[in-house]
């Protein structure tokens, strides 16, 4: 959409049970946790980890970079994002990307973390869900579960300042690994609070 984080804890961490696939050699299985969460007094889902194809679940592999550690890269065509940890790692997540014709690719950084963001509506958004879709969209939400941003939110700007476009949570977990939004980059709930938690103001993201 135009208008368009470490772990929660600790704990959550090692108490994972959870092991994300392994669809190759390549690929190092690791314990990351799907269950339901207290944040901010939002009560978010677990995740039926079993419905979702298992190479979209939260993971480490081998990830060879020259870029530094803390830099994101977004693969829109494998619907992946990376957190480079270095040593040859990252830590990978499966997401949702644009639909054709809201695609957005380049190199940008992030400038704002939100936690249960607002979210705002462009007035092109609107007038085109009216005249595509008849559906009548809000200009604004509050933050919430039922947000179209869901629990966190990263901005991304480039030199030309806000590129409108996000790296976002959604309680719709079915649509990762699909392009199904007007543009924006979403992951789980319970990704998003852990890359929100990892990435710095300021690190590098590139979209490919």
């Amino acid at each position: 959409m135009r208008a368009k984080s470490i772990l929660i804890g600790a704990g959550l961490a090692a108490a994972a049970a959870l092991s994300g696939c392994t669809t190759g050699s390549a690929f190092q299985a690791s314990p990351f946790d799907y269950s339901g969460i207290t944040d901010a007094s939002y009560r978010i889902p677990p995740v039926p980890t079993y419905k979702v194809d298992r190479k979209y679940l939260r993971q480490i592999v081998p990830y060879s970079t020259a870029e530094q550690p803390g830099t994101i890269f977004v693969d829109t065509g494998a619907k992946f994002l990376y957190y480079v940890l270095g040593d040859g790692k990252a830590v990978r997540y499966g997401i949702g990307v644009g639909k054709a014709g809201f695609e957005w690719h380049g190199t940008a950084h992030v400038a704002m973390k939100r936690e249960w963001p607002d979210w705002h509506a462009p007035p092109q958004m609107i007038v085109r869900e009216r005249r595509e879709n008849g559906r009548i969209i809000p200009a604004h939400l509050e933050g919430g579960l039922k947000n179209p941003l869901g629990a966190r939110a990263l901005y991304l700007f480039n030199k030309g300042g806000d590129t409108g476009y996000r790296l976002h949570g959604t309680p719709e977990w079915w649509t990762i690994g699909r392009a199904v939004s007007a543009g924006c980059i979403r992951l789980m709930n319970q990704d998003i609070i852990d890359l929100y938690n990892r990435a710095e103001i300021g690190a590098k993201v590139i979209v490919t």
